[in-house]
C-alpha cells in the first residue's frame, strides 16, 4: 500500500478514485500523566507524556486508515492528512484520511 501526502504518484497512473479512506481514534489523558505534565509546565520543556500519547494516537489512526483503504481494495492513498479535534475536556480525536485510488 502506497501512502502519500502528494496529489499524484510520479511514474504511476491513477486509473480510478475509490473514495475517502479514513481512520480515527479518540484518546483521553491519563490522570497520572496530568500530574507530571503539570509539574513540567512549572519548569518548562516538552511534555513528553502527551507527545507519546499523541504519537500513539496518530499511529493508530493511520493504521486504521490503511486498513480501511485495504478493505476498499485500494492500491494507494493520496492526499493523506491528519486532523485533530477536541471531543471533550481531556480527550481528543485524531483522524487520518486521504483519497483511496486504484493504480494501473
Amino acid at each position: 500500500m502506497i501512502i502519500t501526502m502528494a496529489d499524484d504518484l510520479p511514474g504511476r497512473t491513477i486509473t480510478s478514485v475509490i473514495g475517502v479512506a479514513r481512520g480515527n481514534v479518540v484518546r483521553a489523558r491519563f490522570f497520572g500523566n496530568d500530574i507530571v505534565a503539570g509539574l513540567r509546565q512549572i519548569v518548562g520543556g516538552e511534555v513528553t507524556e502527551y507527545t507519546k500519547l499523541l504519537a500513539e494516537a496518530r499511529e493508530q489512526a493511520f493504521d486504521r486508515m490503511v486498513a480501511h483503504a485495504q478493505d476498499m481494495q485500494a492500491d494507494a492513498v493520496i492526499t493523506m492528512r491528519f486532523a485533530t479535534s477536541m471531543v471533550m475536556a481531556g480527550s481528543a480525536e485524531i483522524l487520518a484520511y486521504g483519497t483511496a485510488v486504484k493504480l494501473d
